[in-house]
């Protein structure tokens, strides 16, 4: 067994869904490894990661705005701190995923043909945010 971790680092600009799995399939195309288990995990608690459709961009905005009206940024929430999208930040963050686990066949992401991994960045103002890949095969 081989063990390879890489951090992806993403410049976002603005809230919404930010596709990463190229860079995903480059680490995972580089490591050697050719069948195995890719793990996604972001570090941040007010961005998350899904897997999501990648052919109609009404699919992404759909999900922001359904995701806009069940945690809306005017309740009044204790947690502030940050600003009016503090704590709505982490109420999306909760509602979704942390971590993915994506098979590798052949040396590549297993995913389905209408698939693609996303950032999914929930604060208005620009991060740097960071998803750490470990992967793990032959």
């Amino acid at each position: 067994m081989k063990q390879v971790f890489e951090t992806i680092r993403l410049k976002v600009r603005k809230p919404g869904l930010h596709d990463f799995t190229d860079a995903a399939a480059k680490i995972v195309a580089q490591s050697g490894i050719t069948d195995g288990l890719l793990t996604c995990f972001i570090r941040h608690t007010s961005a998350s990661l899904l897997i999501q459709e990648n052919a109609d961009p009404d699919v992404l905005r759909d999900l922001e705005d359904y995701f806009a009206r069940i945690v809306p940024r005017d309740a009044p929430y204790r947690h502030d701190a940050e600003g009016p999208d503090d704590m709505p930040s982490h109420i999306k963050g909760a509602l979704t995923a942390t971590s993915l686990s994506i098979p590798v066949r052949g040396g590549k992401l297993a995913l389905g043909t209408w698939q693609a991994l996303y950032l999914f960045e929930h604060r208005d103002a620009a991060h740097t945010r960071e998803v750490l890949l470990h992967l793990i095969g032959e």
